[in-house]
């Protein structure tokens, strides 16, 4: 069954704020293979400009993804989370992730299609930092796949 068009606008209240630590950029740098001393070195990314250690550009995704589970989880909307997969992600950064930041994601639905029996969903998370600064906006696609035939 199809999702209800009318959800597309809707916006979902923010998350609790998230604390970025070094140590969880480390570990983010570290799995996803990236070595850059900014990521992990205070002093590198002082040399760069930044007070602290700067996030890669994909870490905010885990934060991201977990507000876009207000919209998932809204029983209204009515997704079969089940069926969910990953689509999509595009950010656009206003400055980088630091350490330190307490962000915040409040997400909202752009978008909401049917295409081939599968039902996709566009997210759109505007994170902000403690003094309500943007950080980045981040773009989630989920499609949830049409059910097999019996």
């Amino acid at each position: 069954m199809a999702l209800d068009q009318s959800f597309v606008g809707r916006t979902y209240p923010p998350t609790p704020a998230y604390e970025v630590g070094r140590e969880k950029i480390r570990e983010f740098a570290e799995a996803v293979g990236d070595t850059n001393p900014a990521y992990v070195d205070p002093e590198a990314a002082k040399a760069l400009g930044h007070s602290d250690v700067i996030a890669p550009p994909t870490f905010v995704f885990s934060i991201t993804f977990k507000a876009a589970g207000q919209v998932v989880q809204d029983p209204q909307l009515g997704l079969d989370y089940s069926r969910v997969v990953h689509g999509d992600q595009k950010f656009a950064y206003v400055r980088p992730v630091r350490a330190g930041d307490r962000l915040t994601v409040t997400s909202t639905i752009e978008a909401v299609k049917s295409m081939a029996g599968n039902d996709i969903v566009d997210i759109r998370g505007e994170v902000r930092d403690e003094s309500g600064e943007h950080v980045v906006t981040a773009w989630t696609k989920l499609v949830a796949r049409a059910a097999e035939e019996a």
